[in-house]
């Protein structure tokens, strides 16, 4: 399971990272999401994974990792959803003001020149 998990955060990691190095804002937006998500799941797997576990100690059980599993990532995962759906809410109404300004949607403000391209 942790192999996986692994995995899958960096394959998002990656993509995200590619993502936000792109020119274009959308594809900036999208990036940014794909951080955000893996950055959440690399939160979440640190409150050891555990199937069919209480998530929090009863009074007479004995305290150790086997009979548990820590709550506090999966508070800390959700608020990160919360603001990171708001965050990108907010992100795409600038978008797409900037867009309706500059009639471009290139994080810089400029379009690569046509002849400079045709040229190499």
């Amino acid at each position: 399971m942790e192999v996986i998990m692994a995995i899958a955060i960096g394959v998002l990691g990656g993509s995200g990272v590619w993502l936000v190095l792109r020119p274009r804002s959308f594809q900036v937006l999208i990036g940014l999401a794909l951080l955000s998500y893996a950055v959440n799941l690399f939160i979440f797997a640190m409150g050891s994974l555990v199937i069919d576990r209480e998530p929090i100690v009863r009074a007479g059980v004995t305290a150790n990792l086997q009979n548990y599993t820590d709550p506090l990532p999966q508070a800390l995962v959700l608020t990160a959803i919360v603001i990171g759906f708001a965050t990108s809410a907010l992100f795409l109404v600038v978008l797409l003001a900037s867009r309706g300004l500059s009639d471009t949607d290139h994080v810089d403000g400029e379009e690569p020149d046509a002849d400079a391209q045709e040229r190499r």
